[in-house]
């Protein structure tokens, strides 16, 4: 994989290229961990992800602008200070509720927790994930998590 390139859905049936991430830039597991997230969120606005495509050396990510992005009085700002992933409580009732922060050395520690169910969130215990965003405006993952069985 040479690149990693983010389309918009017109809603019309095609999409529009919307930025990208070049593997000299950043390296492949960072990539791979952005491919694993649910939801993108850059300048103020969310999308969600609607396909998870592979075009010869290229990935490509078709989302869809679901609107302002909601922010929350606990919310960190990790630009400049590492890799970092924020436990959050999935529901918007309890104003996304951080219950944990957690520093990581690679992305592929990201990737390992991106790729679960269920996570041990710090502090703690097992919980389940319902999704995951990278916060491009913040320098951040976030998995939302809920306990498990939880409706």
């Amino acid at each position: 994989m040479k690149k990693l390139t983010y389309f918009i859905h017109d809603g019309k049936g095609g999409h529009e290229p919307f930025y990208e991430y070049i593997t000299p830039e950043v390296g492949v597991d960072e990539l791979y961990a952005r491919q694993l997230c649910t939801y993108f969120i850059m300048r103020g606005r969310q999308y969600q992800l609607i396909s998870n495509e592979m075009m010869e050396d290229e990935d490509i990510l078709v989302i869809e602008d679901a609107g302002k992005n909601v922010t929350v009085l606990d919310e960190g700002n990790y630009r400049g200070k590492g890799l970092h992933i924020e436990f959050r409580r999935f529901r918007e009732e309890e104003n996304y509720k951080q219950l944990a922060v957690l520093p990581c050395e690679t992305h592929f520690d990201i990737i390992r927790y991106l790729l679960k169910d269920i996570v041990d969130v710090p502090g703690i215990g097992q919980m389940e994930m319902t999704s995951t965003e990278i916060d491009e405006d913040r320098s951040v993952y976030v998995i939302y998590v809920k306990n498990i069985g939880e409706m």
